[in-house]
């Protein structure tokens, strides 16, 4: 299973990704979690140990890594480097264990088109990514930005669904709308919503409402849990600090759903 988690900044997709990861890891499957957020806070919902971060330096922005596997140091003007740089090996090396097995590889920000054009630390990451999700047998799960666009359709090909987490807002379904989109262009056929931080039944409906209205498929509804920023305030994953709480059942419930939706 390849699963990408993407949403509107804020709105919990990364306590979601860290938590789905953990909850796959304990059913027995073994799980690469993949953080392209620029926030880069995966660890944090996954119970990594910040220590174990302090040599960590993210892929994108490894230039001694990026000029070694590409022939192009990052920032050089002009020259020829590699499309398809040898990656296989990159999880090994720069993989962190955590807690339940579960394997976290800090990719960094793959720039947009626009952003930063093809450069030799796209190169290197998307070949990663290519390979991550098409090549190994692993659970993915990828902790993204809301766009899409700056992977490409040889990247996102490899995603089995895409989580569009959304909150209560009209922005953040509207955020979800375009990742839909995007995702659909880029080929990827299942996409579903996931609402978050419900605390009442006028939220659950206005979530459900408004994601049909935009021919949204809403997969589960997690409530609003205040587990979740006490377990950030001491620095523990949601499923360690308060396993049995409803934001975290809500979560591992996720797992059973994905599998059925990709077995289909």
């Amino acid at each position: 299973m390849k699963i990408a988690v993407a949403g509107k900044g804020g709105v919990g997709k990364t306590t979601v990704s860290g938590v789905l990861a953990r909850a796959m890891a304990r059913r027995g499957y073994k799980v690469l979690a993949i953080d392209a957020d620029p926030a880069m806070n995966l660890w944090l919902s996954l119970g990594v140990p910040k220590s174990a971060l302090t040599n960590i330096t993210p892929l994108s922005e490894n230039d001694n890594l990026i000029e070694e596997r590409t022939g192009a140091r990052p920032g050089s003007i002009g020259g020829v480097f590699s499309l398809t740089p040898k990656v296989s090996d990159l999880t090994d090396k720069y993989g962190i264990t955590g807690p339940d097995g579960v394997t976290l590889l800090v990719l960094g920000t793959v720039k947009s088109a626009g952003g930063g054009c093809m450069c030799p630390a796209n190169a290197l990451l998307k070949a990663l990514l290519r390979h991550l999700l098409l090549d190994r047998e692993d659970v993915v799960v990828l902790d993204m930005e809301a766009g899409l666009e700056h992977l490409g359709r040889g990247v996102v090909k490899g995603v089995d669904v895409l989580l569009a987490v959304v909150e209560p807002s009209y922005r953040s379904i509207e955020t979800a709308f375009r990742v839909k989109k995007l995702a659909q262009d880029l080929g990827v056929k299942r996409v579903y919503v996931i609402g978050n931080k419900i605390s009442r039944d006028e939220e659950a409906f206005f979530v459900k409402s408004e994601t049909e209205k935009l021919g949204m498929n809403l997969l589960a509804n997690i409530p609003l849990d205040q587990a979740i920023p006490a377990a950030e305030m001491a620095a523990l994953s949601p499923i360690d600090y308060a396993p049995a709480s409803p934001a975290v059942k809500a979560i591992e419930g996720l797992t059973h759903r994905l599998k059925e939706i990709i077995a289909s």
